[in-house]
């Protein structure tokens, strides 16, 4: 279903987010509508796309279209690729934020959920850009920005493993395709106080308060690094030292604390 402002010009910049309903994916969906781009929200609830995409329209004057899928499902991501493929309506900046968490380790998560996990963070990311970036050249123009995690630079399992391709495969695609005009980010934030780990049932006391990142500010600083032509935001100084000592540690002093139920 689609919603429309008053006011809305047919010229107006579109971008695209995922897992726009909450947390990374609502903030990226917030702050690109205060720069004045019209919006298209994909997530699971459609009542709650309904009142996100009302409530961007009502306080910045955009358009904002909703669609309603499960990303994790084929036809789900069908229908994002329709969307992105329909050169009446280009989408201009795509963002890769639809995420989810495993609490358990591998061996103790059931095969069905790591390839849920897995078509999610990396098979649907994929498939979405490459849609996305088809326009994108055609027009000599476009943002890719992919939600990634300083996991990927950490031994944290399966999830740390899908957000290393998303690392790889952004700074290929940036080095790729920027002289195409196309600028594509992964931002990798550190620990974020979103609805995230909530919905993992994680206790979240296993990390300092310090730690906790703001979504505004990772947001803010994303899409900052992603104009400046990044292939990489780590959002805050301080993740940017822990990471730049991960990437000289053993492995063994920075896998971190193991994750534990509420």
């Amino acid at each position: 279903m689609n919603t429309a402002a008053e006011g809305w010009s047919a010229t107006a910049t579109t971008a695209l987010i995922t897992g726009a309903t909450a947390g990374i994916g609502a903030e990226f969906a917030r702050q690109l509508a205060e720069q004045g781009h019209s919006v298209v929200l994909v997530a699971r609830d459609s009542a709650r796309l309904q009142a996100s995409a009302a409530e961007l329209e009502n306080r910045y004057g955009v358009r904002a279209e909703v669609i309603t899928a499960d990303l994790t499902d084929d036809v789900g991501v069908a229908a994002v690729v329709e969307r992105l493929s329909d050169p009446a309506r280009p989408v201009e900046i795509l963002v890769n934020n639809a995420g989810i968490g495993l609490l358990r380790s591998f061996a103790d998560n059931d095969i069905a959920e790591e390839k849920r996990h897995l078509k999610l963070h990396v098979e649907t990311a994929m498939e979405l850009a490459h849609a996305a970036l088809q326009g994108m050249l055609q027009r000599g123009s476009g943002r890719v920005i992919n939600v990634a995690s300083v996991a990927s630079y950490l031994p944290r399992g399966t999830y740390s493993a899908a957000k290393a391709w998303l690392l790889s495969f952004s700074r290929w695609a940036n080095l790729a395709y920027a002289g195409h005009g196309v600028k594509v980010t992964a931002v990798c934030p550190g620990l974020t106080r979103t609805e995230f780990h909530d919905r993992m049932d994680m206790d979240k006391t296993v990390a300092p308060a310090w730690m906790w990142l703001r979504a505004e500010q990772v947001v803010r600083e994303g899409l900052a690094d992603n104009d400046k032509g990044r292939a990489v935001s780590i959002p805050s100084k301080r993740y940017k030292v822990l990471v730049a000592v991960a990437r000289v540690l053993p492995y063994r002093f920075v896998a971190g604390p193991p994750r534990r139920p509420k």
